[in-house]
């Protein structure tokens, strides 16, 4: 059985203020549900975005090696490590957020500032140059593959919380409202039934007088 609020007056406005606190509950019960499905909904979408986003990486990412394993083999892998010395290639990332139903998820940009002359030296292959745009790609699904990585276990921690939260209302906070409101009822009928009762020995005794 429920436990009765603390403190709970048997009077007719406390009765009022426990039915009001009965429908803020649920309705805030049903939001944080309407809540949770949407969460829930979000976060497997972004499950399959990061089966995408994997797939994408590794795909990147071995036609980078592959093109790291070519140059080397024209160039011989001192040289590459020398021109990749001289690269004069810069990549910045940025982290801003945004909101997902209330849930604040990363949004990660590559800036790749690329010069027309992007190594110092004059005799670089062609090969370098495939190698240099394969691996900025490969960093650029990276980054994808992270961002959502992090979304997902963001996304995951709210729903966790959200269900926590709608368990409580449905579990302890709704039924104690609910059994507090059902003891003022009875209480106030007790009373009004004592009151007749009284009311009418006292009308009775005034028949007799």
């Amino acid at each position: 059985m429920s436990k009765i609020l603390a403190g709970t007056k048997t009077t007719r406005m406390e009765l009022l203020r426990l039915k009001n606190r009965m429908r803020l509950a649920e309705r805030g019960h049903n939001l944080l549900k309407e809540k949770r499905d949407s969460l829930i909904m979000e976060f497997f979408n972004a499950i399959a975005e990061i089966k995408e986003a994997r797939n994408v990486v590794e795909d990147t990412l071995s036609e980078a090696f592959s093109s790291l394993t070519q140059a080397k083999m024209v160039m011989g892998p001192s040289r590459v490590i020398e021109f990749a010395y001289a690269s004069k290639v810069r990549t910045d990332i940025s982290i801003a957020t945004r909101s997902m139903m209330g849930v604040r998820v990363p949004v990660m940009t590559v800036e790749q500032h690329v010069p027309e002359l992007p190594y110092s030296l004059p005799d670089s292959s062609a090969r370098l140059d495939t190698m240099s745009i394969k691996f900025r790609e490969a960093l650029k699904s990276l980054t994808k593959l992270a961002e959502i990585e992090s979304t997902v276990k963001r996304l995951a921690l709210e729903i966790e919380r959200t269900k926590r939260r709608v368990s409580a209302l449905e579990t302890i906070v709704i039924p104690r409202l609910d059994a507090t409101a059902r003891f003022v009822r009875l209480a106030l009928e007790e009373r009004e039934r004592e009151d007749f009762i009284r009311l009418k020995m006292i009308r009775d005794r005034m028949d007799m007088d």
